[in-house]
C-alpha cells in the first residue's frame, strides 16, 4: 500500500491510500486534488472515510459520487453528506482488504471519530483528523477539555510506532507553541529543524508518529513536570493532567 499526502487549499492534507488499482481517500475537503491524483495513478477510487463534519473535511464528498465504486464513511453522530455508514467506537470496517478500527475522539467536534489499521508488516496507521496534530491538537468547537484530553490519552496509548495522520499542516506553528511550554525540551528544537528543512522544500511533515510526539507535543505531556509547571504559571489550577491540558489549550487560543 502507498500512502499519499494530497495538498487541499492553504493547509489541508487529503490522506490517500492505494494498492495500485485502488484507493481509499480520508477527509476530502475539496474533489480537485483526489481527481488528479487517481488521474494521475490510474486509480479506481473504493471509499471515502470522513472523521468529521466540517467543510474542509467533506465538501468534495459529493462531486467524488461519480466516481466512487464503493461506499462513504463517517462519524454516527454528526451530519455527513448523505448517502453515508454511519460509525462508532469498537465498529470495524474493511476497505481494500484492509481491517480499520474506529474511535470515538469528541473534542474538536461533538462526535469526531478516527480510524486505525494494524497491518501485519508495517507501522500501525491513524487517520485522526482533527483532534492530534503533529505538536498539537485541534481546537474544541464543539467538545469539553475533558473529552479532548480523553480522546488525546486514547490516542496517545496507541503503539508508539504508529503513523499519525492528521490533516492540516500545523506542525511549526505548534512547535512554537510548544517551545514556549517546553523551552529545555531538545527534541522540540531539533524537530524545529527538521520540519524547517521540510517544508522549505515544500514537502510534508506527516505522518508523525505516537512516539515522536509523546516526546514533542505539549498536549501529550500534560503528566512532565515542566509542563505542568508552565500551565501552572498560565493559571492552571493544579498539576492534574486534565487541569493541565485546559490551561494549555486556553494559552494556545491566543498564542501568537
Amino acid at each position: 500500500m502507498e500512502l499519499l499526502a494530497l495538498p487541499a487549499f492553504t493547509d489541508n492534507y487529503i490522506w490517500l491510500l492505494h494498492d495500485g488499482a485502488q484507493a481509499l481517500v480520508v477527509d476530502p475537503g475539496e474533489a480537485a486534488p483526489v481527481h488528479a491524483a487517481l488521474d494521475a495513478h490510474g486509480l479506481v477510487l473504493a471509499a471515502i472515510l470522513v472523521t468529521h463534519h466540517h467543510g474542509d473535511h467533506v465538501g468534495g464528498v459529493d462531486e467524488l459520487r461519480d466516481r466512487l465504486k464503493g461506499l462513504v464513511y463517517g462519524p454516527a453522530r454528526e451530519r455527513i453528506p448523505e448517502p453515508f455508514v454511519p460509525l462508532k467506537a469498537g465498529e470495524r470496517i474493511t476497505v481494500l482488504g484492509l481491517d480499520f478500527e474506529v474511535f470515538d475522539v469528541p473534542g474538536h467536534t461533538a462526535g469526531h471519530i478516527a480510524y486505525l489499521h494494524r497491518p501485519a508488516d508495517e507501522a500501525p496507521l491513524l487517520f485522526c483528523g482533527d483532534t492530534l496534530f503533529s505538536a498539537g491538537c485541534g481546537r474544541l468547537f464543539e467538545g469539553t477539555p475533558a473529552q479532548m484530553h480523553r480522546s488525546l490519552s486514547q490516542l496517545a496509548a496507541l503503539p508508539g510506532d504508529t503513523r499519525v495522520c492528521c490533516t492540516h499542516e500545523y506542525t511549526l506553528s505548534n512547535l512554537r507553541f510548544a517551545a514556549a511550554v517546553e523551552p529545555a525540551n531538545r527534541d522540540i528544537r531539533s524537530h524545529v529543524d527538521w520540519c524547517e528543512g521540510r517544508r522549505a522544500h515544500d514537502l510534508p511533515t506527516l505522518p508523525s508518529t505516537i512516539g515522536h510526539e509523546l516526546r514533542i507535543n505539549p498536549f501529550l505531556r500534560c503528566g512532565v513536570a515542566e509542563v505542568a509547571a508552565s500551565a501552572r504559571a498560565h493559571g492552571a489550577a493544579s498539576n492534574e493532567p486534565a487541569a493541565v491540558f485546559a490551561t494549555l489549550r486556553e494559552w494556545k487560543n491566543q498564542f501568537r
